[in-house]
């Protein structure tokens, strides 16, 4: 099993940046691909981010490229989701998940196999 718990969410204005954590234990945290999702009410829960294991490849869905950066660091069982230039839409629950089987970069939620609690990004116009 794999525990995952994020932390980092809260209120911000439009323009405003947030880092987001989600700190893993349970399994050897190199060997999971990490991903990041979010969920607005009454919507699906949707692909934001992902990165491998080793950190050298990362994928993001093209609504957030250029703004949100995704990285880990190995050494601290953490994966981190570096938002910048926010916008209103993207308040959400964000959630981080892992997996550690072979999945696309693009992959959607059922390809992943544990998940964090989520926390809560509010951007206000």
């Amino acid at each position: 099993q794999v525990q995952l718990v994020e932390s980092g969410g809260g209120l911000v204005q439009a323009g405003g940046s947030l880092r987001l954590s989600c700190a893993a234990s349970g399994r050897t945290f190199s060997s999971l691909r990490m991903g990041w999702f979010r969920q607005a009410p009454g919507k699906q829960r949707e692909f934001v981010a992902a990165i491998s294991w080793s950190g050298s490849n990362t994928y993001y869905t093209d609504s957030v490229k250029g703004r949100f950066t995704i990285s880990r660091d190995n050494a601290k069982n953490t994966v981190y989701l570096q938002m910048n230039s926010l916008k209103p839409e993207d308040t959400a629950v964000y959630y981080c998940a892992a997996t550690e089987r072979i999945i696309s970069p693009g992959a959607g939620p059922n390809a992943y196999d544990y998940w964090g609690q989520g926390t809560q990004v509010t951007v206000s116009s």
